[in-house]
């Protein structure tokens, strides 16, 4: 080939390299292609057997890779449990590929870090949700979750509003109760601490595009814990009321359990904490309408102007968390015939002169993590307003208390306990 030529092929090769589509080869790559020309031709691609459907994962499915000895962990004394310091030796993840055909096999494996990358969008738009839940150890020395279906009903409300996919709430149960099983020795042998369940749900896609992510991950770790409020005296919990800040707002997320729903209350909280008070009372409204308290459902005990004991707590409109202990406690306080229950809008002006006039008898705070925590002060406008919560003969805060514990820890039967071992 003259020398014009051959230079002129060069250049052209050169310029126009990157319309080839150019790949590397190395022995492992050159063996595999020496084999596929050797065998046959392989029928059209399946999909793979072993994925669920995108609907949920399976239980039925569920891999276990137990811990070796050297990693399992001393277990802590009861006195030294606190809230969510100590962690199990296990954990439950089921990952989610909208690529792999969604919902992977789910998985308990030794408790360990998670590797997730800087863009992932769980980390800059809170694409990321969670539950609580509790284990309890009876009397019979068995152990039992308080009604988790509430718990998946909720989760899955959760990810719909977060776009994360959804999943049987049957599944992620019957998972769970492996996953406690499995750890079940940290489940305290006490009536004082249970063990907290967290699963937890989070976006994981590494973009930065505001919209669904196509890849997630659900993980579940448990914790056991003791009160997660400690009062110095017996006058119960007390609560500060700013009306400047809120939790939730109409329309937005305050009744989905989203981690932002959590974070932005630090501040307030922190400032609560300086002048003396163990949480906030969440106020709405230029009526100043009472929705939360710290991370609980608010309940007050009055006087009607018939003379009859009621029992009141917010509606559900769209401002509260749906607590599966507020449903608990409305559905068991119902069946009692001396005492009214409604759910309905309370105001601080209401609790003020409900206090004034010495028709409010009790407050408390219900929530998986806190159980029942009696209200005996509330600051607000820079007042104490002193709640008789526990100066009552019978209060009724006791006796929803000492019902739930008894159904919990397996002195009666009843529905709302599921026994897992």
């Amino acid at each position: 080939m003259p020398l014009r030529r051959s230079t002129a092929l060069v250049k052209w090769l050169f310029e126009n390299q990157h319309k080839f589509q150019i790949g590397r080869a190395c022995s492992s790559s050159l063996r595999y292609k020496e084999q596929e020309e050797a065998e046959p031709a392989a029928a059209p691609a399946k999909p793979r057997p072993d994925l669920t459907p995108d609907l949920s994962f399976r239980f039925e499915d569920l891999q276990v890779k137990l811990a070796a000895p050297y990693q399992l962990q001393p277990k802590p004394e009861a006195q030294d449990l606190g809230f969510g310091k100590f962690f199990t030796d296990h954990m439950l993840k089921v990952h989610y590929h909208q690529h792999l055909g969604g919902w992977q096999k789910p998985e308990i494996i030794p408790l360990e870090n998670l590797s997730i990358h800087p863009a992932a969008k769980a980390l800059h738009y809170a694409i990321q949700l969670f539950e609580g839940m509790k284990a309890y150890r009876g009397i019979d020395d068995k152990i039992r979750l308080f009604r988790p279906d509430l718990n998946m009903e909720r989760m899955n409300l959760s990810a719909q509003r977060s776009g994360l996919p959804q999943f049987d709430g049957a599944e992620l149960i019957k998972c769970i109760a492996r996953l406690v099983q499995i750890d079940q020795e940290w489940v305290p042998h006490s009536e004082s601490s249970t063990m907290y369940i967290r699963p937890t749900f989070i976006g994981m896609e590494p973009t930065f595009g505001v919209m669904a992510p196509d890849s997630a991950l659900l993980f579940v770790i448990l914790s056991p814990v003791s009160v997660y409020y400690k009062s110095d005296d017996d006058s119960g919990v007390s609560m500060y009321a700013d009306p400047s800040v809120v939790r939730a707002f109409p329309g937005g997320a305050g009744n989905r359990k989203v981690g932002s729903n959590y974070g932005p209350t630090i501040e307030v909280t922190a400032k609560a904490a300086k002048l003396g008070y163990h949480q906030v009372l969440w106020l709405f409204g230029p009526d100043h309408e009472l929705t939360e308290v710290g991370a609980m459902n608010i309940f007050m005990v009055y006087v009607n102007e018939q003379g009859e004991k009621t029992l009141a707590t917010p509606p559900l409109n769209g401002l509260i968390l749906p607590g599966v202990t507020r449903r608990s406690v409305l559905e068991l306080a119902s069946q009692w015939e001396d005492i009214t229950v409604a759910e309905e809008v309370i105001t601080m002006d209401r609790v003020i002169q409900l206090n004034k006039s010495g028709r409010l008898l009790e407050m408390f705070g219900a929530g998986t993590a806190v159980g029942i925590s009696p209200i005996g002060k509330i600051g607000f406008m820079e007042k104490e307003i002193h709640i008789p919560t526990t100066k009552q003969q019978q209060p009724v805060f006791q006796r929803v208390k000492d019902t739930l514990l008894a159904i919990q820890y397996g002195h009666v039967e009843h529905p709302f306990a599921t026994v897992i071992s």
